[in-house]
């Protein structure tokens, strides 16, 4: 007979994802959209050596990368940056501080990316839409997403492929049209250049590193990996191989794509327009006619993708930390059938929607970079205290203890360029992103005292 008083085992989230689906879903959230437009803004500040800030960004992103790739191979749990904090460093409200942040970053992403596929729908069918219409679009386009994941993993991945080899085309499109024009400038004239002091004369160290806090983002993505690598089979072997391959993909398309942008393009003329890469396509493909509505049908993909992957990374982040005793326990609930976070699905389809209807969302998704720099930095530092802790288990992938700690340094030297930027800077616009993420972990101290977690996992095997 079964003893109905007896504690029934909880579901668990099913291990289906293989090494080279975590690489697309890696590349899938780095080639965004921002990519798009950050090409001109760079070369605004850098010219034709805007593939330096590529470069340095690649280098702070890489170190972290490398972090993550070490932590995801060694504890493979979907709480992720907020499971590493903890285990690490063993304070309770860091770690819920940090999971917020995460969290945060994801959903202000998701909410800012649903209303801007609705705007690029409503451009490209030249559609008349008010903004309550285009709110409840968005909410629709959220409540689409949350289907899919909650549907489980498997499909979510599959879905995730199509739009990275969709977006992934724009860009591979972009270098292939305009490789022929490589080498017809000097890619170190910037617009701070002299005439006394010749080409490069204008590029400075902090320059740079200003560039490489506005490029930076366009890497950011690899670090959703952690929250999934829990659904990864052998995750000691796989996460380090997707999230370290997908990052040399980037990077490899990324400076191919700004050479080739200064090349065909002026960068002066290349500051100021508000669609830079299709004005690449422009010139360097006259033929191609119909350009607009096909790059119009590739952002799209490129933002679904990114809520997507924003979804199922803010489901997978609250069923973590509510297995780890930081969030309410009914988060952490699995349905028997689907194998997904069902519970943690249907709460941020609520609080995404509710974002949505604020209409205050952009400002806050400015912040993202810089919480999730503060986020790297707590992760590099928690590695680095977890590689020198005796009885810690080792993954497949262990870089060197200089790996986090340089990776812990770039980060907080690139929050200090970004607040010293809002501060000193005459543009009044860099101000509010430092003092949101300010506030939104102000406001995540005041909910952990609020709803202070008993009892939080610091190890859980």
């Amino acid at each position: 007979m079964t003893d109905n008083n007896t504690p029934q085992p909880q579901p668990a989230l099913a291990q289906t994802i293989g090494g080279w689906q975590i690489m697309f879903y890696g590349l899938g959230s780095m080639l965004g959209a921002g990519i798009y437009a950050l090409i001109g803004k760079a070369a605004a500040g850098l010219g034709n050596a805007v593939w330096l800030a590529f470069l340095m960004a690649m280098i702070g992103a890489m170190l972290t990368g490398l972090s993550y790739a070490c932590v995801g191979g060694r504890y493979a749990k979907a709480g992720g940056a907020a499971y590493v904090t903890q285990r690490g460093l063993r304070k309770p409200l860091l770690s819920y501080v940090i999971g917020i942040a995460v969290m945060m970053s994801g959903l202000t992403s998701m909410a800012t990316g649903s209303q801007a596929i609705i705007g690029q729908v409503r451009e490209l069918f030249a559609l008349t839409l008010d903004d309550t219409v285009i709110k409840l679009a968005s909410i629709g386009v959220v409540f689409l997403v949350g289907c899919v994941i909650y549907r489980g993993i498997r499909e979510s991945m599959w879905l995730n492929i199509l739009c990275t080899v969709v977006e992934a085309s724009g860009l591979l499109f972009i270098i292939a049209i305009g490789v022929r024009y490589w080498g017809s400038v000097d890619y170190f004239q910037s617009p701070g250049d002299t005439a006394a002091g010749g080409v490069g004369s204008g590029i400075t160290f902090a320059l740079i590193m200003q560039g490489a806090v506005l490029t930076f983002y366009s890497f950011i993505g690899f670090e959703d990996i952690l929250n999934v690598s829990e659904e990864v089979k052998n995750p000691a072997k796989n996460v380090p191989f997707g999230l370290i391959g997908a990052m040399i993909l980037a990077t490899c398309i990324y400076m191919a794509v700004a050479i080739t942008a200064v090349s065909v393009v002026p960068w002066q003329e290349l500051a100021k327009s508000d669609a830079p890469l299709m004005e690449v396509a422009r010139r360097a493909a006259p033929w191609f006619t119909g350009i607009k509505p096909v790059y119009g049908a590739i952002t799209i993909f490129a933002i679904g993708n990114t809520a997507l992957l924003n979804y199922l990374m803010g489901s997978r982040l609250l069923y973590g930390m509510s297995r780890q005793g930081l969030l309410p326990a009914v988060l952490g609930s699995v349905h028997p059938v689907r194998k997904s976070p069902h519970i943690a699905v249907v709460v941020l389809f609520g609080i995404v929607s509710l974002l949505i209807l604020s209409g205050s969302v952009k400002q806050l998704a400015e912040s993202t970079v810089l919480l999730l720099l503060i986020v790297f930095t707590a992760v590099n530092i928690s590695l680095v205290v977890l590689k020198r802790r005796p009885g810690e288990p080792r993954g497949g992938f262990e870089p060197p203890l200089l790996v986090p700690i340089f990776g812990a340094l770039v980060c907080a030297m690139l929050i200090i360029v970004r607040v010293q930027s809002a501060i000193t800077s005459a543009d009044h616009a860099q101000r509010p992103a430092p003092l949101i993420a300010g506030a939104i972990l102000l406001i995540s101290v005041v909910l952990y005292f609020a709803l202070k977690p008993k009892n939080p996992v610091v190890v859980e095997e």
